[in-house]
Formats: C-alpha cells, structure tokens, sequence
C-alpha cells in the first residue's frame, strides 16, 4: 500500500533540467565543503563485501542483505547496506594518519525498507570516517564535528541560492543537542517519531544523541548496530522538512567503538558470538584505528536544499503503482 503523502499546492520550484543541474551543484560543492572541514580524502569503496567477513552493516539485525554466490572466488557476497565497519578497516589499509580520514560514495539496496516520500530501497550517502586519538573520544569532540557537518550543509544551501534564486531554504546552523533519554523525559507519551517532531518543530536543527541504548521506559528510541557506533557518543542530525513539515534525518554519525564499548554493547544486544569474526576480533585486539564516522544521505540533502517533496525526484529507484499513479496526477516527476 502506497504511503505517498503529496502536500496541498505542491509544485516543484525548478524545471527537470535545472533540477539536474541543481543535484550536480550540490554534489560537487557539498562533498568539496565536508573534505576542507574534516580533512578528508576520497577513496574507492566496495558494492558488496564477503557475507563471512562481519564487514557488512547489520542495521537494525533484522533486514536481509542481497546476496548472490560468486563461483569464481568459491564465496558469496553481500551487496552493502552500508559501510560503517569498512570504512574503518581502510583507515588502517590506507594508513591514515590521526586528524585525518577518508570518503566515498556509498550505494547500497536495502530490499525490506518500507518505502514512502523518504525512503527507497536505493540508498546513496557520503560515507566518512575520521582517525582520531583516545582524547578525542568525549562529547565535545562529537559535538565540534556535527557542527562543522551542519555549517558544511549550510554552505552549500548558501552557493545553490545564489546560482537557483526560485530555491529559498535556509538551515539553521545553530545546533540543538538532546539525548534520546532527555526527548523521552520531556515527551514520555509520545512515540519516538512524535517526540523528534516536536523537537525539530522548536529548534531546526537537532542532533538526538545516544541512539540504541534502552532508555527508562524499557524501549529504544531506535535501533544501531552494537558494533560500529558507541551508544553513549553517537547520534542523527535532523532538520525541519518545511515542505513536509516533519523532522527530517539527514545523517547517522558517532564515535565508534573501542575494545570496551563493543564487549558492552555485544553483551548488550545479545550478540556475543560476533566477537570471532574477523572484523570483530581486530577491535578486540586494539588493531584498528580508533575513529568518528557516519553517512550524510546524498538524496536526502538533495531533497531539502532542493525542496521536493519525494525522494524519486532527486534519485532513480523502484515505486509502487500507487505511488507512481500518485505521483503522475499530481504532476511529480519520478526519475
């Protein structure tokens, strides 16, 4: 069943060519502003990853990756659902020294998301991860980062006004910081999407931190992987979708693991039995790099500096017939 939701007297600000040319600009400009911020190189990345490595991201643990044997190689891959754990392996590869870190373009498919204006089983991000040292593993350093991610989008919202005028949205750049305990605290009778839209609503420009621990009330506000990020240091940046009029995700981010968070939050999870995977098994040994990283959604920030209304606008993927019958009568065009 179709979950279009097409806002009264919707109407796309800019002709289908501009638009293209528009997604170009903020591609190049945004991806040139995060680099300079946070010291960050491009490198090459995989599509899919061996399913025996750990490597692919386990999201939520529920959803099934695309996987096809591979005769040649006598293994079978894993299209990714992201890159969290390998960007981190590459930090040590690639010998990335601390201060710095690397970026790719990431694209995945993930086959059970429930797709509506927002979500699509193609998934297209930034994927970074930074090296770091031990004191850089505190709130204020999470905080400086997600502040520069922010001022990042901000800039890039600055350069596609200028070269669009029909475009008018402004982020704010002032961030507002709240743990997921602090949101239940001040809504506890909402559900977790109810209390994002009522923060965002008040303050523009949120990052929800600490997304996967159990809070009070015995409920997670939202599932994470207990192996890439640490609950305690990790978190979304959210903006006010003013066409949607929503609280808006546009990036998933933290400061990964050491040897103890990830012993704690396996135990956690109840999955204790990944510590043999090889991935694992490096964290535990203290081999890899200590690290920040996340994934900065490319349609998603196409979406709100461009002001559309569905996430077919800005990205080509697959809808259903409501959705495309939808979306023809009230004149989007889904690419």
């Amino acid at each position: 069943m179709s979950k279009l939701v097409i806002p009264a007297g919707y109407r796309m600000p800019l002709t289908n060519n501009q638009l293209q040319r528009a997604i170009e600009l903020i591609h190049a400009d945004f991806q040139h502003n995060l680099t300079i911020r946070l010291n960050l190189h491009r490198v090459s990345a995989p599509l899919f990853v061996d399913g025996r490595t750990g490597l692919n991201d386990d999201l939520n643990g529920v959803e099934r990756p695309v996987a096809f044997d591979i005769p040649d190689v006598e293994a079978d891959g894993q299209v990714v659902h992201s890159l969290a754990k390998w960007k981190r392996l590459a930090l040590k590869r690639y010998e990335f020294k601390a201060g710095s870190g690397l970026f790719t373009d990431m694209n995945a498919i993930r086959r059970d998301e429930v797709v509506d204006n927002l979500h699509s089983i193609y998934v297209d991000q930034w994927d970074w991860e930074k090296h770091i040292e031990a004191k850089d593993r505190n709130l204020q350093y999470l905080k400086d980062t997600v502040r520069s991610i922010v001022g990042a989008m901000c800039d890039t919202a600055a350069t596609l006004r200028n070269n669009f005028p029909a475009l008018t949205f402004r982020p704010d750049r002032d961030v507002y910081f709240i743990t997921t305990q602090e949101l239940e605290d001040r809504f506890p009778h909402l559900s977790p999407a109810e209390r994002e839209l009522e923060i965002c609503r008040k303050h523009r420009t949120v990052f929800l931190m600490q997304i996967g621990k159990t809070l009070k009330s015995g409920e997670r506000h939202d599932g994470r992987a207990p192996d890439y990020d640490d609950w305690e240091l990790n978190g979304d940046i959210l903006m006010w979708n003013p066409v949607l009029k929503r609280a808006f995700e546009i990036s998933s981010m933290g400061i990964r693991v050491d040897a103890a968070a990830l012993e704690r939050q396996l135990a956690a999870a109840g999955c204790e039995e990944r510590r043999e995977l090889p991935f694992h098994k490096m964290l535990l040994n203290n081999e890899l790099p200590l690290s920040i990283g996340g994934g900065i959604g490319q349609s998603r920030l196409c979406m709100l500096l461009l002001g559309t209304c569905h996430i077919g606008e800005v990205q080509v993927s697959l809808w259903d017939e409501e959705t495309l019958i939808g979306c023809m009568q009230a004149g989007i065009t889904l690419l």
